[in-house]
Order: structure tokens, then sequence, then C-alpha cells
């Protein structure tokens, strides 16, 4: 008898629907399964057997065939378990013939048939939602997940057992309810806070019209200054999360497998922080399955590379495309496919290998070429994507024993949401977020400026060297030092100032 059941595959962040149809009858008995599965998909099958007895199921002693339509679409994964499973309950005449139609069944099974947790499944519910589909059967464990996604009637199950009572009508599932989304904006929890940081004026300055504009930053400066301090104070000034933007990072982290299953919902900007040791796989996105990368993984928040010139110069170098585009495209041999990317980068670095060159308190003991070659780890393309590059120096003995409070991220923070949105209210019906993300057209038309501004921008193509690219970064970092500032016009100060932070990797490349 041939049935059919309806189940989702994944490439990337996007959903396939997936007819499962089996097959039974007379032969040598056996189990073949067509329709280009992968190796976890074959091994199924004793799942599946083992799930079917433990429930106290019949399994059926004949040959049966498993064919994955459409075949020319790769099914990977342990996701195809459950929907296997009430095909061949359904095909050996256990379940009322169609009693499965109108469903989406998704899920892995244990030998003793319990419904196991998939990855992927806010990605695999908003693409089926978006085609039409509107009844779901997922793993119990998925249930906070898929209690943000409106619109569609979704039951979690614990075991195959429970499953083959809904379709009956013995034993209803509990459909699930749906859950308001809020995001997180104690700042409690991250357990720093600007305030807490001594000295460093310039460099909050820095990093608040950094977060305020989603414009990338460097930090250059000997050990122990306070960088890394620094950069993970930068997650305290961020604006919340939009519900919005919580499930674009929610399918990511869920497709990735790292979503935490006790919420279902990313409800902060991510903060990652990859080993200088990381292969490119990682940070970009890739192994046998195109999973996302930690660039990916840092989408609407931040990727903090701390000591960039440790990092290899393929990784470093594959950051410019993500960077310049806020998307990555991860090909492999079955497939490519396209993530988002639209992070903030926040780097930190050492002037030279012994960190003390420029320091107004230590003494430098690199040789000229050493610097040259620790500096010379970072392209000349790859700094003219970094906005804001400023210098960290080490604070004084005055500064660290002084106990004036200095400013709090609550009130940083207050500045940047103002800012953000503006340019939310500027940028409305684009694509773009940020004044970061301004392309040519936009430049022309928000960053306009007086003939005053326009000398000075002269003056440091000729004596700094700037490429084209860094005079757009100038005008752009511009643009959010005149927002911050409420002023409508650019002026020639927000053009002075937007100009220092493009002049510290001269002075080191030079």
């Amino acid at each position: 008898m041939l049935t059919k059941t309806k189940a989702y595959s994944l490439k990337g962040l996007e959903g396939t629907a997936v007819d499962i149809e089996v097959d039974i009858h007379g032969g040598v008995p056996a189990l073949e399964m067509v329709g280009l599965p992968d190796t976890v998909v074959k091994e199924s099958k004793d799942r599946v057997r083992s799930a079917i007895l433990n429930s106290s199921y019949d399994y059926p002693i004949k040959r049966i065939t498993i064919n994955f339509a459409p075949a020319e679409t790769k099914k990977e994964g342990a996701m195809f378990d459950l929907p296997i499973a009430i095909g061949i309950l359904a095909s050996s005449e256990q379940l009322p013939v169609g009693v499965q139609d109108g469903y989406v069944i998704l899920g892995e099974l244990s030998l003793d048939g319990t419904v196991r947790k998939i990855n992927g499944l806010m990605a695999i519910l908003i693409s089926g939602l978006q085609q039409g589909y509107k009844k779901f059967i997922i793993p119990y464990d998925n249930a906070n997940e898929a209690s943000f996604v409106e619109g569609i009637e979704v039951y979690p199950a614990v075991c195959l057992k429970d499953v083959v009572e809904h379709l009956l009508g013995n034993k209803q599932i509990e459909r699930l309810a749906i859950k308001k989304f809020n995001g997180q904006n104690d700042l409690a929890k991250y357990g720093i806070d600007f305030a807490d940081v001594k000295g460093q004026n310039r460099a909050k300055r820095a990093l608040e019209i950094a977060v305020a504009g989603g414009h990338n930053v460097l930090m250059v400066g000997p050990p122990g200054t306070g960088k890394t301090m620094l950069a993970k104070c930068v997650l305290t000034i961020m604006p919340e999360l939009s519900f919005e933007e919580a499930v674009e990072v929610t399918k990511i982290h869920s497709v990735a497998g790292v979503l935490d299953a006790s919420t279902g919902i990313v409800t902060s900007r991510p903060f990652r922080t990859p080993h200088h040791s990381v292969t490119l796989p990682a940070l970009i996105g890739g192994d046998r399955k195109a999973k996302p990368g930690e660039v990916s993984l840092a989408h609407y928040g931040i990727l903090f590379l701390d000591e960039v010139p440790e990092y290899s110069r393929t990784a470093l170098e594959a950051l410019r495309q993500p960077m310049e585009d806020g998307k990555v495209t991860v090909s492999r041999i079955f497939q490519t496919v396209e993530y988002p990317a639209r992070f903030m980068l926040v780097g930190s670095m050492n002037p030279c290998p012994c960190g003390n060159y420029g320091s107004k308190t230590k003494e430098c003991t690199c040789t000229p070429s050493k610097i040259h070659n620790y500096i010379n780890k970072l392209s000349g393309p790859l700094l003219d994507r970094i906005d804001i590059q400023i210098e960290v120096d080490s604070i004084s003995y005055d500064e660290f024993t002084d106990k004036t409070q200095g400013e709090s991220s609550k009130d940083i923070r207050a500045r940047v949401e103002r800012v953000r949105t503006l340019q939310h209210d500027r940028f409305k019906g684009t694509n773009i977020l940020t004044n970061a993300e301004m392309t040519n057209t936009e430049i022309r038309k928000y960053c306009d400026i007086d003939k005053e501004s326009k000398d000075l921008l002269e003056i440091s193509f000729l004596k700094l060297g700037l490429s084209a690219r860094a005079g757009y970064r100038i005008l752009r970092v511009a643009r959010t030092i005149a927002d911050l500032e409420g002023s409508e016009n650019i002026l020639v100060e927000h053009i002075a100032e937007a100009i220092q932070y493009r002049s510290l990797d001269r002075k080191y490349w030079k």
C-alpha cells in the first residue's frame, strides 16, 4: 500500500517541502530509500524499526520502499525519522488511510520511540507558513522555539505513541500556545558597565559613535589598557533586539544547533568571540552541511576579534565580503547557501609584538621591520572597511584611583537609541538600517558638506593617502557624529573628528 507523509528539508535558512512516499508490498523483506538521502537519513531505518516495535506497534516484514520527493533535493538530518515511522504505520494499515494528510511531521526518534529535538525548526515553520502549510507535529523539546511563530497550529509530541493516538483521535496532543516576545533590556545581566571603565574617555566616545551608526571599530593599544573590557561594554549600549531581528537571529542559531532550548528564541544581541585559531569554515561557514559560521552567528550583534593580527591572513581577508555586503555565501559540493551576516566588527590589537610602540609610559623593544610586519598582517582593503580606528593608551595612576563615577551604559544607550530611531526614519522603505550601510546614493543625499569641510577632506586625502572607500567611510562616520550632536548638516568639526578615527592605521602603516 502506498502512502504520503509531508515533511521538510532545509537548505540554509530556507525550507523545502518533502513528500515521504512509503510503499509496502510482498517480496524479500528489505527497506530501500531513494531520493538523495544522506547517511543520517539512511540510518533512520534502524531507529524507526526499534521505535515502532518498542511503541507496541507491528513492523511489517515485507519489502518497504521509501521515496523522498523531490528527488533532486539533498535530504539531510534525522528530522525525517518521525514522518517515516508514520508513513510505515499508515502503509501497513495500522493507521487509517490519509489520516496524516494536512500535517507537516518532523522529529528524530530514539530507539524507545521518544521524539527528540531537531535543529532549524523555526526556519522550517516560517518557510512552511509562507508556503501555505498550517498544521505541524514537532518534538516536544522544540516547543519553546515554535511558540513564537504565529498563524500556524503546532502540536508538540513526546513520543511516537502520542502522535499515533493524536492522528487516530483517541488522545489529542494539546495545541501549543503562542508566546509574546520580550527583548531583554536589563543591563545588570551583562555584569559590566561603561561606568566601571577608568579613564579612556576618547575610546568611550569612539565606541558610542560606532554603535550609534553601526560602524566597525578597531582599538589599538598596549596590553592591560582595557581594550577587552571596552569591547564587552559595547554590548551594554546596543539597542535591544526587535522581534523581527530576534526571529532572524534565532533561525541562524537554530540551524547551527546552538539555540538555547529553554528560551526558544534569542532575546539579546549576539556577542561572538572566536579564538584566533578559528578555521575558515568555522568563521565564515561551511563543513559538509554548509552550516553558518561565526560571522552569521553574530548577525545583528558583535563579532569581537581579540588581537586581530594573531588570526590567519586568510580568515581576515574572508571577512571583507560580509563586512561590505552584510551576507556571506557558503559553497560546498552539494549546495551553495547564503546566510545573513550584518554584524558590527570590534577588534583589538597591540601596536607591535611587544605591545609598547607609541606608549607614553613604556619603551618599545621592537625593530621597525618587526613593527611593520606585525601591522602588515592587516591588509589595506581590510583596514579601509574598519570605519573607526582608535588608540587606547595606559591610564595614569590618578585616573586609576579616581573614584568619580563615569557615565553609565544606560545613559549612553539612550543617546544611541535616539540616533538609531533617527536612522530608521531616514532609511524607511530601504534595506539600510544604519549610517554605516549607506551606499553612494545615500551618501550623496544625506552627507552633503560645505566648502570648508571639502577642503579639510582634500587635505586628509593628500596627507594620509586615503582611498576612495576610506573617504566614504569618513563621511558615514561624520553623519553619525552629526546625528549624535543633533545637527541636520555635517559641519567641519564633524569631518575633523571622523578623520581622526581614520589616521591611526596610517600612523603605524607608514
